[in-house]
């Protein structure tokens, strides 16, 4: 039996992916725009085909008889890897599951629907009469269909809202934005897999940012700092949200607020791994579970493998803005909490704008005290 499988995307986030997939025994096809990355030399196979134009990659898909398709830590390449999954009869989540996942405006509907507890929002376009939005202030406006922190805008009154939602819709590809309750409390992702509808719920990260306006994360820490009554209550809500977004064959990385009272609130849930290097990473060591592996078997008709395979550690990721982080890095490389650079970009600092264009991460370990 062939093991061909199919990869979206190239960049350093894909590495893992592509690596693992070659360390099972796959043959890696990737398909991205041709630009340099680091996945178009590490592919067995690279085609330089957009992960937009998914008529080309189903057409290509069908020639090289693949047996299955996944990327990661993106939210636009999951459209293109379940419509060719559906198309092809491979295992992924279905059209209107991937719609609910990528917009967020079906996101919240299906939230709505549902009873699941995500804040309040409003769907605008350009022919909105923004004069008769009628919400509690401070709220985020944000795109319906983007992600890593872009275009997103915490205003703390009605004379911000023009220009904020203007600046917002840019950078959308569907020119929509969502105006939204402003969720209090401590944020955190949830790391979990499912296969034929079974949830797992993998781990717990605890989530730094910037904070307003923009809320670029500046590190995540797993093993989040959470007892064991919440983290029962975090699986019961994200279980059933993602029964609510019909996520049944896939990874999902679910961003969650929970408050002094500890309400628990839906931020976002994408039905894909989490970027930033958690489900790649940080989950690997803060579990000892091989989250990659356990992502291509799903994409291939296997049952996820969730044993440990080494000791499990608590880590952190830390992102590189500025040249005090560089400097606070190489004090860092000189200590045994160190462990890798992940990626590095020098000429990023000082012009960070969204998650894609920091300056670098790296990844050490950490004693277990939880202060930051």
């Amino acid at each position: 039996m062939k093991k061909n499988l199919a990869i979206i995307g190239a960049s350093y986030l894909q590495l893992p992916l592509i690596k693992k997939a070659k360390e099972m025994g796959y043959t890696t096809h990737v398909f991205a725009w041709e630009t340099g990355d680091v996945g178009e030399k590490e592919a067995d196979f690279f085609y330089p085909i957009s992960i937009v134009e998914k008529e080309l990659i189903l057409l290509k898909c069908k020639e090289i008889s693949i047996c299955g398709i996944c990327s990661i830590a993106s939210d636009l390449a999951t459209i293109t890897v379940n419509y060719v999954a559906n198309q092809l009869g491979l295992y992924g989540n279905s059209m209107n599951c991937t719609y609910q996942s990528t917009n967020k405006h079906l996101m919240r509907k299906a939230f709505e629907r549902n009873g699941d507890p995500s804040p309040k929002s409003i769907l605008i376009d350009e022919f909105t009469d923004i004069s008769k939005v009628n919400i509690m202030y401070p709220v985020i406006v944000k795109p319906t269909d983007r992600s890593g922190s872009r275009g997103i805008y915490k205003i703390e009154s009605p004379s911000e809202l023009k220009e904020a939602i203007r600046k917002s819709m840019e950078e959308g590809f569907e020119k929509k934005v969502l105006v939204e309750e402003f969720a209090q409390g401590q944020e955190y992702s949830v790391e979990a897999i499912s296969f034929q509808g079974k949830h797992n719920v993998l781990a717990i990260t605890q989530k730094y940012t910037t904070g307003a306006p923009h809320f670029i994360e500046t590190g995540h820490m797993e093993p989040a700092k959470i007892d064991d009554e919440m983290l029962k209550k975090v699986e019961k809500v994200i279980y059933h949200a993602l029964d609510s977004l019909e996520i049944k064959n896939s990874a999902s990385h679910s961003e969650i607020k929970i408050d002094e009272y500890g309400e628990i609130r839906i931020i976002e849930i994408g039905g894909r791994m989490g970027g930033d290097c958690i489900g790649s990473d940080l989950v690997y060591y803060s579990t000892g579970i091989d989250f990659v592996k356990a992502v291509i078997q799903v994409a291939c008709g296997i049952e996820p493998d969730l044993q440990r395979v080494r000791e499990p550690i608590s880590v952190e990721v830390r992102f590189i803005f500025s040249e005090e982080d560089i400097k606070e890095m190489e004090m860092l490389k000189k200590t045994d909490c160190f462990l890798k650079l992940i990626a590095y970009h020098p000429e990023n600092i000082g012009l960070t704008t969204d998650s894609s264009n920091r300056a670098g991460c790296y990844l050490i370990k950490r004693e277990v005290n939880y202060d930051k």
